[in-house]
């Protein structure tokens, strides 16, 4: 009866360039590059801490065929201490680092390692002295765009010890994620296997569990402010007990984490304050765990005083650069990607509607807009006043908004102008 523990991880996208950051801040760009590579150290020794048997890595360890040879070496450096630690690894390549592409320049990996080809599932029993704990099959993407149903290639194994696979694929048609190597959670618990260690979507998710454990690991380190490469980063440590995978943990590895906040700006009086807040909420952020480092993006939001301030010319994008450089030198390091302003004036637009003036018949046009959606988009696409163009002009930042949040944002602009003491 042998108890053990093994790790899965995925999308570790060593060297990943970042180049549109680093045509803004070249070293905010250079301190993500490392950030890949320091995240992968850290997974190397969680698996040594756990006193590991194996490590599964599925898919996209590289960012791509032009493979830095830092990112190379780290990557040996990383499996050689776990070689040394008797800890075995599985490989299987994704459509980021595909078997047939130009491949790295290491050709010789240490004991213990094993890089799954492309050309047929492979599978490979891990042993210690006279047993057999676990039967690992795998196969690796052969190019960039596999369009192929890999998971029905695989199939149990006639051993009598737990059977994990090893994929990068995208299961049940995830819309957010390349559609490569499409499968079904059918197709997976077809196959018969304990358990399913996937790669290719970046976000920790558990697809299934019990008899056929289907697990993503999600990325190691997130590579922008995207929702998938949002948030809390790292692994999966599985446990067997007794010949049978009996569950699994997600476990956070420190690394730079790419976040969203909002800050409601209702209490707040002035920028003074507002920059406190915005302190904290970084604050909060990094005391969240796991984070080497932040990569913010912040919504301001609501209505208040401080709304008349932020319309000041450049206001916005002079209190983005003030952020910047106060979090310059701070450990962990903090990057400000940006300041997204949707805070509205302090309107009480019921008090408005009762009125008899233009700003009334403003609100009673909105709505009434609001109610009848064939009226609506012919005002929007009627409109080609100077206050109305700019403030849809405006409002049309927020790209996931459809004409009636587009209308109710210009309506917003447009009392700003027209009420006094509004702030505009």
């Amino acid at each position: 009866m042998v108890s053990l523990r093994f790790v899965h991880a995925a999308d570790l996208h060593l060297d990943t360039p970042f180049e549109g950051l680093g045509q803004v801040a070249p070293a905010v760009a250079e301190l993500l590059r490392d950030a890949s590579l320091n995240a992968w150290d850290r997974l190397v020794q969680l698996c040594i801490d756990q006193h590991a048997e194996f490590l599964i890595l599925a898919g996209d360890i590289y960012d791509g065929e032009q493979r830095g040879v830092r990112a190379q070496l780290r990557f040996l450096r990383g499996l050689e201490r776990l070689s040394a630690h008797r800890i075995d690894v599985f490989v299987a390549h994704g459509n980021h680092d595909p078997a047939a592409g130009r491949w790295s320049a290491i050709r010789e990996w240490p004991p213990g390692v094993t890089v799954f080809g492309h050309e047929h599932v492979e599978s490979v029993l891990v042993r210690r002295d006279d047993a057999t704990l676990a039967a690992i099959q795998g196969i690796s993407h052969a190019t960039r765009a596999v369009s192929e149903n890999l998971a029905l290639r695989f199939r149990r194994g006639p051993e009598s010890c737990p059977h994990l696979a090893v994929l990068h694929c995208n299961a049940d048609r995830d819309p957010d994620h390349p559609l490569y190597s499409p499968c079904s959670l059918d197709d997976l618990r077809a196959a018969g296997m304990d358990y399913w260690a996937l790669g290719h979507i970046h976000n920790y998710r558990m697809l299934s569990s019990g008899d056929c454990c289907a697990v993503y690991a999600g990325a190691l380190q997130g590579r922008s402010l995207k929702p998938s490469e949002r948030g809390t980063k790292g692994a999966v440590i599985g446990t067997i007990d007794n010949g049978a995978v009996t569950g699994c943990r997600f476990v956070p590895v420190p690394h730079v984490r790419f976040v969203e906040f909002a800050v409601d700006v209702a209490d707040i009086a002035d920028i003074g304050r507002l920059v406190a807040r915005l302190d904290q909420g970084v604050d909060a952020e990094l005391a969240s765990g796991a984070a080497a480092g932040l990569v913010a993006r912040t919504r301001l939001t609501g209505r208040g005083p401080v709304y008349r301030d932020l319309q000041a010319a450049n206001a916005v994008d002079e209190l983005l650069e003030r952020m910047r450089e106060e979090a310059t030198g701070r450990a962990p390091f903090v990057w400000w990607s940006a300041l997204r302003n949707e805070t509205r004036p302090d309107i009480d637009r019921n008090a408005i509607r009762s009125r008899g003036d233009f700003s009334a018949e403003l609100v009673r046009l909105v709505d009434a807009l609001r109610e009848d959606e064939p009226r609506l988009t012919g005002f929007v696409e009627g409109k080609t006043g100077d206050l109305w163009t700019s403030s849809l002009e405006r409002a049309s930042g927020n790209l996931d908004a459809d004409l009636r949040s587009l209308v109710e944002e210009a309506e917003m602009l447009a009392l700003g102008k027209l009420e006094p003491g509004s702030g505009e």
